[in-house]
């Protein structure tokens, strides 16, 4: 602190992993110097305490008589060269995204496909949304990689798939938010399965058209969001997309009215398309905003599906590191929306009690069984 001979320091925090190590005995050696501009600081004192002793909070256990070794033995009339006071102190514990998990919080994962006339027609080889009977398509391995890990934080497996950039039939009107399943009042499939069935439905059924729009599926899936932030559940959408976003400006005003809300966004990009704009929706760098307001927290993780197609083929592999990568944010973005609400994970039920086992109906055996156990 400058330009004062009493100083009050800002209050700070560490980790007591860093502090001692988990040994509240050790001993803390606070140091205190005089700020030269130079760099060339003029220590003053110093002082011992311990965790434990700090742990008191204020009292007057915790004012420290600051003493220079130095001075102490040239002078037999120094005493100190000043007091600190401890003001305040605070522990608190970190919670993890398996603690929320433990206590009951469900994952309910959406899925949103771009069905925009730039993947290609599907009958044809070339297009992204080729149906070869030898393998899957991106679309379908880049769902199948998250959504096999994702579904298991879901107990209920009924998962929402969406699809944008269509027209419909029957009278061909342009949809950025339609059901794969046909179905308008219930737009959820069973399991990753039930997805991949609802999609090649779709493919059979609509006229990939365009534009390139995610501000719809964002916003649906935000309502759902909103109807529950107690902390029960957390939203997930996965958009998988090939190309260019259309609608830019509708995207960042949703995706950070988003941010208030407990949900997380994954877009992967599929194709060798500039994915320009969804490295900047992903907000590493640069946190998103909007009209001038900034997004609260960062929900978006957008990877490029072609940084793990293996020139091998072994796919098993790269859509394992495909799924790490896209959900590797997912945790602390859960973790940091509860703490934006001061919502606590919940305890974990109680397991139930070991019912007594239950002999087997059987006829017994003419002499008696001796069982070594």
């Amino acid at each position: 602190m400058k330009n004062t001979l009493n100083p009050v320091w800002q209050t700070f925090s560490i980790p007591v992993r860093a502090l001692c190590n988990g040994d509240y005995d050790r001993t803390i050696k606070v140091e205190v110097y005089d700020w030269d501009r130079d760099g060339s600081h003029d220590f003053i004192g110093e002082f011992t305490t311990s965790y434990r002793e700090l742990a008191r909070g204020q009292s007057q256990f915790n004012i420290y008589e600051v003493v220079n070794p130095k001075k102490k033995m040239k002078k037999k009339k120094y005493v100190n060269s000043g007091t600190v006071t401890l003001l305040s102190f605070a522990v608190e514990s970190e919670c993890t995204f398996l603690d929320y998990i433990k206590g009951g919080t469900q994952i309910n994962f959406t899925v949103a496909i771009d069905f925009t006339a730039s993947n290609g027609n599907p009958s044809q080889s070339t297009s992204l949304h080729y149906m070869s009977p030898y393998q899957l398509n991106a679309y379908a391995l880049a769902l199948t990689a998250v959504g096999e890990i994702i579904q298991h934080y879901d107990s209920d497996k009924m998962f929402p798939a969406l699809g944008f950039g269509a027209k419909l039939p029957p009278d061909g009107r342009v949809s950025h938010e339609f059901p794969l399943n046909g179905n308008q009042e219930n737009p959820s499939c069973c399991g990753i399965d039930g997805i991949l069935e609802a999609y090649h439905h779709s493919l059979r059924t609509v006229q990939l058209y365009g534009p390139t729009n995610f501000a719809p599926v964002v916003t649906h899936v935000a309502r759902t969001a909103a109807a529950v932030q107690d902390g029960s559940q957390y939203s997930v959408l996965l958009i998988i997309t090939d190309g260019v976003i259309s609608d830019m400006a509708q995207t960042k005003e949703a995706i950070v009215n988003a941010a208030k809300l407990p949900m997380s966004i994954i877009i992967i990009g599929v194709g060798q398309a500039e994915f320009d704009a969804m490295v900047e929706l992903d907000g590493d760098d640069v946190r998103i905003s909007s009209r001038g307001k900034l997004a609260e927290r960062d929900i978006v993780q957008f990877v490029p599906f072609r940084d793990y197609v293996d020139r091998t083929g072994n796919h098993v592999l790269s859509m394992a590191r495909l799924a790490r990568d896209v959900l590797a944010e997912i945790p602390d973005q859960l973790v940091s929306y509860m703490k934006s609400q001061g919502i606590r994970p919940r305890p974990p039920p109680a397991a139930p009690e070991p019912s007594p086992p239950q002999s087997p109906a059987r006829t017994p055996p003419a002499s008696p069984l001796h069982t070594h156990i």
